[in-house]
């Protein structure tokens, strides 16, 4: 029994390195703007892609303002399925954050913020 036990144990550990990255949280890969970003736009285009698949319908952006102010950006249809876009106007100068919230094809929502500033001539 023990040498089928020990046997079995490598081929567990295939098994589950193999299974455990598809249940893997949704990974922020890229964005734009970028974390720490300087924007000299008061409309800007808004991108991020992750290493999986996201569901679009279910998941959300809110930009928060310099001032606190909270607003949900209307995301547009995908065109690609592991990107999320959107368009920021009427920005104003100062610090902005963007606070999104994706639910990826697995199942597992995944939270995340960058920040970014606008600086307007």
């Amino acid at each position: 029994m023990t040498r089928s036990f020990a046997r079995g144990v490598p081929a567990f550990l295939l098994i589950l390195s193999v299974v455990v990255p598809a249940f893997a949280h949704a990974i922020l890969l890229q964005s734009t703007p970028a974390a720490n970003a300087v924007v000299e736009q008061p409309t800007t285009r808004i991108s991020l892609t992750f290493n999986s698949k996201i569901d679009g319908q279910r998941s959300r952006l809110t930009l928060i303002g310099p001032d606190g102010s909270q607003q949900t950006l209307a995301l547009a249809p995908q065109n690609t399925a592991d990107t999320l876009t959107a368009s920021a106007r009427d920005l104003k100068s100062g610090e902005y954050r963007l606070r999104w919230q994706v639910l990826a094809v697995d199942g597992h929502i995944t939270r995340g913020e960058i920040s970014f500033r606008v600086k307007l001539p």
